[in-house]
């Protein structure tokens, strides 16, 4: 379970994607994300579909491997499809008991399902083909402007590419002390759910006490170097936009304006299906 959290992990490949200054990958996933909120009918999920297949093509970074993110989310995506489906007032189309399968709550578990996949599959994709540091650079660019009203904009964007960067760290210290205690006979996977949650207090607190351990090495050594936050530093490779990013932005406003467009004059709702 643990090795199938993609996000916050980098994959090292050469593709058009990975080229792309990390600021035109930011903007195009927040406008990617902003798209999946503005319509509740299949047109505009179908736009995202193709325009998610197209990123995901071009970044040549394995479906198998970005998928394999979903399965930390199958629990979280099951119980929202099942309180959706028989907790929503409407049309009734099976009723058995105190339950009612609605029209309406196939409809809200099916979107809201599909968009949390969305969602996911996107911002995996954001930090496959962006290291923690192109991040860091880009966010701190973008949010620019609002050091003229004294925000710390270069610490909010420190904490968030430290926070990325501990993510499969802390996962891979978790795997090794899993391991670990199961060789001295612990079990995390039989019994009940509750004995389940009881396993899980043995390996949480060594966990806690490495992620301390972890963020108190960090700070030395960040002090030893003097580090002093983001005012008057320069950078080591300077973010600068190319042809290939104004191709991207071209891209991103097509996808735009056609999932604005179809998505409200073309709006082919899920209920249709249904009768």
């Amino acid at each position: 379970m643990l090795k199938d959290i993609t996000l916050g992990q980098y994959y090292q490949v050469d593709s058009p994607i990975h080229r792309l200054d990390p600021r035109t990958k930011l903007i195009g996933t927040m406008v990617y994300i902003v798209t999946l909120f503005l319509y509740r009918n299949l047109t505009i999920y179908l736009i995202a579909l193709l325009f998610l297949a197209m990123v995901i093509k071009s970044s040549k970074v394995p479906l198998s491997f970005i998928l394999r993110g979903l399965k930390a989310i199958v629990i979280l995506l099951f119980i929202t499809a099942l309180f959706n489906l028989f907790l929503t007032p409407g049309e009734p189309i099976v009723s058995f008991w105190k339950f009612h399968l609605t029209k309406e709550g196939i409809s809200n578990a099916f979107f809201l399902c599909v968009r949390l996949i969305f969602l996911i599959i996107g911002s995996s994709l954001m930090t496959l083909t962006t290291t923690p540091n192109q991040l860091t650079d880009a966010l701190e660019s973008l949010l620019g402007p609002l050091k003229k009203i004294k925000v710390p904009v270069h610490e909010i964007a420190m904490m968030m590419s430290i926070a990325l960067r501990f993510i499969p760290i802390l996962m891979e210290e978790t795997d090794k002390i899993m391991k670990a205690q199961m060789a001295r006979g612990a079990e995390f996977d039989s019994g009940k759910l509750m004995k389940k949650v009881k396993a899980l207090i043995p390996l949480l607190v060594p966990l806690f006490i490495s992620a301390f351990r972890r963020a108190n090495d960090l700070a030395m050594a960040m002090e030893a170097r003097c580090y002093q936050g983001g005012e008057g530093r320069t950078k080591m490779k300077p973010l600068h936009y190319g042809m290939r990013d104004g191709l991207a932005f071209l891209i991103i406003c097509i996808y735009l304006t056609a999932a604005v467009v179809l998505g409200k004059y073309f709006a082919l709702p899920l209920l249709f299906f249904l009768g």
